[in-house]
Parts: C-alpha cells; structure tokens; sequence
C-alpha cells in the first residue's frame, strides 16, 4: 500500500536540501518518490495522502553506538553480569522499542553477550519484534580479562584473533569490534594503555576486510588511536585522547592523521556530556570541535545502555554534538546520511531518496534552527510502517554545572 507523507518542511538528508510543501511517497517499504506535494506526478494521485501540517519530515535517526544489553542505569555493568541469557533478550528487545521511540530508525550494537544482538536484529528483520535497523558486532574483542572480558571475546595471540573473527563471521554479526584500550566501565582496565599490539590489530583487520566486515575501534588513549589507524579500522569510538593522569589532551598529529585516514569518528559524547564537562575545568579544550574543524568524518553515537545513559536519550547526545559547536545542519548530517555511511547502508538508509529504505521521522519545529526540535516528535516510520512510539523518560541535555575540578572522566564514553 502508498502513502503519501506531506509537511510544510521536508529534509531529504542531503547537505543542504530543504523543500517547503513537499512531501515522500512510500511504497511499502520503499521511498518511491521525494519532492514538491504540488508535482506529484499524475499517476499517484489517488494514493492514501497524510498530511502533516506544520512539521518537519527528514529522515529516520541513527544511533552508531548502543548496547542493548546494558540498561542505562546506575550499574548496567553488574546487571548484565548478573543475567540469564533469556534475561538479557528481553531488556534488549525493550532497549530497542526504546531507541525506536526517539526516533532513531537505525542503530549499531558494539557489544553484546552470546551473540544475542544478532538474535534482536533478526527478529526485527522478520517482524516479530519492533525496534529499529540493527547493525551487530557480537562479543567485542579483548585480551584476556580486558574490557568488556565478561562478554566472552577474549583473544590474546593472532591466531586467537584470526579464529575469534571468525567465529563471528560464522554467528552472522555484521561487523567486528576491537577494543583497541581500556576503558572505564571494567574493573583492573585502564583507557589510557593499549590492549593489542600492532600485529594482533592488524590480524583483526586484516580478517574481517577480508570477510568483508568493516572493523569499529574502541580506543581512549593515543597510542590504541594510533595503533587502530595503523591497523586500517574503519571507525574510531570515544578518540578521546585520554593521557595515564586522566586529563585529555588533542594531539594534532594524530588528529592530521585521522583526518587523512578517511576513519569515522564515533565520539559518543551523551546526555551526561555537561557533566562530563564540569569534570574537566575551565582549561580543558574539548577535542571534538578541533576533529570537526580539521574535517574528521563525526558521525552521531551515544553509548547507550551505559551507567546513566538510558536508550531513550538519543537527541541529547545530538544536543551535546550541538553544544561544543557543531552546526545544526552538520549535526542532523551526522546523524543520518553520513552515519549510514560510515556503517555500510548509505544505499540502504540516511536520506529521503527513491529506491532507499522508507526510514522518516516527523518533528515539530525546525531542527536546521533548534536540534532541540527532534525531542518533539510526532511520526516515526520505520522500514515503511508507522510505529506508535513507547512512552519512555525525559532526556535533555542540562546545562553545564560549574567546574569541580580535574577528576577522572567518567561521565562520558565508556
């Protein structure tokens, strides 16, 4: 069955294209057609319209780093130790209707136990479960007791690696994650020190191109940002620069380098990012706009699921994005064409355009002029059939308390 979507304003994902009046024709799951309502072409004029009014359409969101088996709460690490596999499925299926019902259409899962992610993303696929487009990386590989161990991708030698790639590549997960440093959320694991030497990176990497799975890098400290650019991944997660006395310094060769590596950079800044910031004290100097200016490819990226980060607070991180400079427009672009980009689907979603998947979100208000407009939303359309989204809680970015002084960056990427 068409449907005919019209709205006073209509953002088609491309920088810099807006149609007043327009509106997009979906054809079951597919967008058909895209442009001024008035130009409809003749042959689809008897087609189901619904008109809109006064809102925004643009494309469906997407999240590039969630874990839908952490809860968002105060110790999802403890909580997904402490659960059964059924257990776990069932929060990750309501981690996904919750991610659905901001808006976000496409997510990418970077680390989840027993290969359950892959069991949610199939089930979305064939319509037993509502949730958005997931893109599934399985158990994150680690070295022995690293971060994340508990998910049970533990690989020290580069044999280890190899086979451990593929066995995912057996369990059908999409993608491979490395965690290239330590990170905060695992007890005896520092963010600041690398994991896996040059030669057990390059193995990872070289394995899954090899399969043709892309390789997403969780890396804090620069020498596991430099080792995961030498090993050729595709995306950068957190980059945070991340120094062994917990300040975080931008290092400007590293960034030259990103830049010229043609990596994504996920910075998974979230609704805890003022918090974040008042950690860092009046002299700290975010790298995320010196990434943006130097022309790093910044795409959207929230880590859900982690302590205090609940699903559903997705268009906080975009506020946060928003709040370190990004121009709105560069923000929205993050966050849907240049996101399906960075994870493969940039001819499957991210844009308003025919022949793409019917992924679109209806706001009131204009997100070009407020990002803030995205939390006040009023249609969500994933893979062509409309979705009433959950009542879920309210998640916008506070203000910035004042500084506390240089205490240990917990309060954002994981």
């Amino acid at each position: 069955m068409m449907k005919f979507y019209t709205a006073n304003r209509v953002l088609t994902g491309e920088q810099g294209e807006v149609h007043a009046g327009a509106g997009v024709l979906v054809d079951g799951d597919t967008i058909a057609w895209v442009g001024p309502a008035a130009e409809l072409p003749p042959d689809y004029g008897a087609v189901e319209r619904v008109e809109l009014g006064d809102l925004t359409l643009l494309p469906g969101l997407i999240d590039s780093h969630v874990h839908l088996g952490f809860d968002g709460g105060p110790a999802p690490v403890e909580r997904m130790k402490a659960e059964s596999d059924p257990q776990q499925l069932v929060l990750m299926l309501r981690s996904a209707r919750e991610l659905l019902s901001v808006g976000v259409t496409t997510a990418r899962d970077l680390g989840a136990r027993s290969f359950l992610d892959v069991v949610v993303r199939d089930a979305i696929d064939t319509g037993i479960a509502r949730g958005p487009r997931m893109v599934t990386a399985g158990r994150p590989l680690t070295v022995t007791g690293g971060h994340c161990w508990f998910m049970g991708g533990e690989c020290d030698t580069d044999d280890e690696v190899r086979r451990m790639v593929r066995l995912h590549h057996k369990m059908g997960v999409d993608l491979i994650k490395v965690m290239s440093t330590g990170g905060f959320m695992t007890a005896g694991s520092a963010p600041w020190f690398a994991q896996f030497t040059d030669g057990q990176l390059a193995a990872a990497v070289g394995e899954a191109h090899r399969l043709g799975k892309r390789v997403a890098a969780h890396a804090h400290g620069v020498e596991g940002i430099r080792r995961a650019l030498d090993a050729g991944v595709d995306t950068l997660e957190h980059c945070s620069f991340v120094l062994p006395d917990g300040r975080m310094s931008v290092d400007d060769e590293l960034v030259a380098r990103i830049v010229a590596s043609g990596a994504y950079v996920c910075p998974t800044v979230n609704t805890r990012y003022a918090e974040f910031l008042a950690t860092r004290g009046e002299d700290f100097k975010p790298s995320l706009p010196v990434l943006h200016e130097r022309g790093a490819k910044i795409i959207a990226g929230t880590d859900a699921g982690i302590d205090n980060v609940p699903h559903y607070a997705y268009v906080a991180g975009l506020e946060a994005l928003a709040m370190v400079g990004l121009p709105a427009d560069q923000v929205l672009y993050a966050a849907t064409a240049r996101a399906a980009e960075a994870l493969g689907l940039g001819e499957v979603t991210g844009r308003l355009r025919p022949g793409l998947s019917a992924d679109l979100i209806a706001v009131e208000g204009d997100p070009l002029a407020d990002i803030s407009a995205l939390h006040s939303l009023r249609l969500v359309v994933a893979r062509g059939t409309p979705f009433q989204p959950d009542p879920v809680g309210e998640a916008a970015l506070p203000a910035p308390p004042a500084p506390t002084g240089l205490a240990m960056a917990k309060a954002v990427s994981r």
